[in-house]
């Protein structure tokens, strides 16, 4: 002990000889940079997780701040302290941390003394005058690597995967979800913690963040093994670990905008159910309130909903485009009340559209008004006098959940948060307009996370609850994940270029940390198309994009009014854009033990729903950089068809048939598949070498979706609900030509004992030599487990059943009887 005292006391000597003051901290660093005049504090978070701050000398000590996204505390940290020339070197297991005593700049290397970012210079402007007085704007660049390629920045609508190269204003709103996050293929991650108006830019000489308001630099540098699931792991170690949606919301959600009684929701259930088209989640979109005037009142006051059609008092709440000189009838569901029950009883759950905020007649209005907690902002509906109220305000997210309450007590099982940007007309001096937190421009990006934030907190505070908290908002924000909330690509258009850019987008949003993401399947605004769902150019896009939409984290249908987006909208039955879209959905729930493991593996692991090919072959330069391929799980690879193949569209937006039967065409789709393993055709069984790109082709029913070899793929039986049938007889795909292994994750389904550790595991693993399959021990256990079940095994090849076929026959597989305890087959 006295030796390492001595040793400290002659570091802190030699830095002082050299004109530093350098003091070792807790867990890092503080040093003095005179050239810079700043002040730098370096702290290791974790072994993997590294802090650097940077404010002016002057301040003496760093200023208090508030991370709406960093929920982690520093953990004991063993660090090495090295004073080398012109060097202060921190170590830790994974990181090596640099910083010039001259000029401040911090570098990281790998624990193998490899380079992997180096900071090239920072700066800062003191405001002086305005409206954020005595804060700064700061800016730090870094260089990169010239062949490095990086991810994330949100989800941005940009058709490009890797981010080198942008410029990107982050100032999220509807479609743009901007994170100032990036990753990088040689596996580290950065955070530039500010909720303010910033910009990211990469030219060829440097790569920089810059925020306009800040109390200092703050940015955390993530690295654990060179993997992007070690860099995934850290941020959700940072800030807040993802939960578990229900086994329900992984299935179908219909919806469009909007239904507009209890009776049309209600009938859209009955078709659903009438037609056996698999649907777990119905819609409601907004103005079940009523008129502009009552916006988002969280009350079912439109006459619509309860039975009060053509009763004066009642007139003045009917939406703005309905008619109140209408001849009425009677409802068969003549409450919300009923209209809850009768989607309950049939196997169904209803989501709900609530938003950030409220018209003039609300009491939210009056109450939050009362309190200052009204932004004074134009947002939609325009010139309605609506305004947004003020998430950071703890009292305005208290009366929030107070009134949305009224619904929650109804069954509601997901909330819908629309425009949670919010919306916003912006106007010269919106920036300067102070929220309970500070400027609108020092924080605006955060008002996502505090809205979805407070509803989770709130729901999950409530007595007697044990429901899980699900809720899908326009926006988001790093952390988003921590707080039952998954985002939709906002307010996109029906177009086949629209689709394709969502790709990209959705990769680089979930590469964020934040696992769960879709988008409107078929898009928002159908008005390419006359909003004509006979319209074949129409029915081609719907079904490409319904194909796609099976293998995303969520599945949900939605589109604008005056299109209508039901299946049978689109046909009947015998009908090619009935039938595929029909199949799909199918395919979709046989798959769900699939998707529901992989979701266990997210909470379990901080694993990921899809994943960028820079996941999983980061050595393979062309796979990293496809715009337009991912692996859905560790297991599938996903190549969506974005172009037109079998249809045109004429000036007047009418679509044609460019082959008199359309099911009888057949072109050719590019997919690359990636090198180092084979790929099996999910369709055919036909096992092709990777490496290469290859034409797959694609008649209207079939979308290129290859599995790798060493797969262990498990399918559930057909249903029309999740939980219309148990998992008792489920069918066990190996796909051979590598060793492989999967963890079959269950649980209750609905509630959070999960987090109590009520689940179970099975894992199966595949020795490729052997040809040998393992059912494991299962482990854990939860109330209503399965003690005994079968298992189909099937060892894939060119002569087994593919694609969505079912396979229970006895030459094609062989039966397993499963206790909980360990059982081998030979294949």
């Amino acid at each position: 002990m006295k030796k390492s005292l001595i040793l400290f006391a002659l570091l802190v000597v030699s830095c002082c000889i050299m004109g530093q003051d350098f003091n070792k901290t807790k867990n890092g660093v503080k040093i003095d940079i005179p050239s810079q005049k700043v002040t730098e504090e370096i702290t290791f978070y974790s072994p993997y997780i590294v802090r650097v701050v940077k404010y002016p000398m002057s301040m003496l000590t760093a200023p208090a701040k508030k991370s709406y996204s960093v929920i982690m505390n520093p953990v004991k940290t063993d660090i090495k302290y090295l004073d080398q020339g012109n060097d202060i070197i921190l170590k830790s297991e994974s990181i090596i941390v640099l910083i010039n005593k001259d000029n401040g700049e911090v570098s990281f290397k790998d624990c193998k003394d490899n380079k992997l970012l180096t900071e090239k210079g920072s700066g800062y402007e003191k405001h002086i005058g305005d409206a954020n007085n005595g804060k700064y704007k700061f800016r730090q660049s870094f260089v990169l690597d010239k062949d490095e390629s990086i991810f994330g920045l949100g989800q941005r609508q940009c058709p490009t995967l890797n981010q080198r190269g942008q410029h990107v204003t982050i100032w999220s709103g509807n479609t743009n979800i901007t994170i100032p996050y990036f990753t990088s293929d040689k596996g580290y991650g950065l955070y530039w913690d500010n909720a303010g108006k910033s910009y990211f830019d990469d030219s060829p000489e440097e790569t920089s963040f810059k925020s306009d308001v800040a109390m200092m630099e703050d940015y955390y540098f993530m690295y654990k093994d060179g993997t992007q699931d070690g860099v995934v792991k850290q941020i959700r170690t940072l800030s807040g670990q993802a939960t578990m949606f229900p086994l329900w919301a992984m299935g179908h959600w219909q919806s469009r905008e909007r239904y507009k009684s209890t009776d049309e929701l209600c009938s859209v259930v009955d078709k659903y159910r009438e037609l056996q088209i698999p649907l777990d989640g119905i819609v409601q979109d907004w103005q079940y309130w009523g008129c502009d005037s009552n916006w988002n009142a969280m009350r079912f006051m439109n006459p619509h909903y309860i039975n009060k059609m053509g009763d004066k008092a009642w007139d003045k709440f009917l939406p703005n485009d309905e008619d109140k000189k209408a001849d009425y009838k009677t409802l068969r569901i003549k409450t919300p009340e009923d209209m809850i029950t009768y989607v309950h009883s049939q196997n169904a759950h209803f989501v709900i559209s609530i938003w950030a905020s409220f018209g003039p007649w609300t009491q939210q209005y009056k109450e939050l008004k009362k309190i200052g907690a009204l932004l004074p902002f134009e947002t939609w509906p325009m010139k309605s006098g609506v305004r947004p109220y003020d998430p950071f305000n703890p009292k305005a997210r208290d009366i929030y959940w107070k009134y949305l309450t009224n619904l929650y007590k109804m069954g509601i099982d997901a909330w819908w948060t629309d425009s949670s940007e919010p919306d916003h007309f912006e106007k010269p001096g919106d920036n300067d307009y102070m929220t309970y937190d500070g400027t609108w421009l020092s924080v605006k990006n955060a008002f996502p996370l505090m809205t979805n934030k407070g509803i989770y907190e709130h729901q999950r505070a409530m007595k007697g609850n044990d429901k899980r908290s699900v809720q899908m908002t326009r926006c988001g924000a790093f952390g988003l994940q921590h707080y039952g909330t998954f985002s939709w690509s906002g307010d996109i258009t029906s177009r086949w270029d629209v689709m394709k850019n969502q790709i990209p987008s959705g990769l680089n949003y979930v590469i964020c940390g934040i696992p769960y993401w879709n988008n409107d399947i078929g898009g928002f605004f159908g008005w390419d198309y006359n909003n004509d769902p006979k319209n074949p150019a129409l029915q081609e896009l719907q079904v490409r994009w319904m194909q796609w939409g099976a293998f995303m984290p969520l599945m949900r249908n939605h589109c604008s009014s005056p299109m209508r987006d039901e299946l049978y909208c689109f046909g009947n039955k015998g009908d090619w854009a009935f039938d595929i879209q029909k199949e799909y959905i199918q395919l979709r729930y046989r798959m769900l033990p699939y998707i529901y493991s992989n979701a266990g593996d997210v909470v379990l692991n901080s694993g990921s729903m899809i994943r960028p090919l820079v996941m999983d072959f980061v050595n393979d330069k062309k796979a990293i950089n496809r715009d337009d391929e991912y692996l859905f799980g560790r297991n599938i690879l996903v190549k969506p068809v974005t172009d037109p193949l079998y249809t045109w569209k004429d000036e007047n937006k009418r679509g044609h048939l460019s082959y008199p039967d359309i099911t009888k065409a057949a072109a050719g789709v590019n997919v690359y598949l990636p090198e180092g393993t084979e790929w099996y055709d999910f369709w055919t069984n036909q096992k092709i070498e990777g490496g290469r790109e290859i034409s797959k082709a694609c008649p209207i029913n079939i979308m290129p979706v290859y599995v790798r070899a060493g797969s262990i793929i498990p399918f559930g039986p057909n249903v029309e609900y999740a939980k219309e049938k148990p998992w008792n007889n489920l069918e066990i795909r190996v796909y051979p030509g590598k060793d492989g292994s999967f963890t079959l994750y269950e649980d209750e389904g609905d509630n959070y004992n999960y987090e109590k550790g009520q689940y179970s595991l099975i894992t199966f693993k595949w020795n490729d030599k052997e040809h040998t399959l393992t059912i494991a021990d299962r482990t854990g256990k939860f109330k209503g487990m399965l003690k005994e079940r079968q298992f189909r095994i099937v060892l894939v090849n060119n002569n087994t059943p593919a694609g969505n076929e079912a396979i229970d026959n006895e030459n094609a597989s062989t039966n397993v009887r499963y206790s909980g305890k360990e059982v081998k087959i030979n294949m």
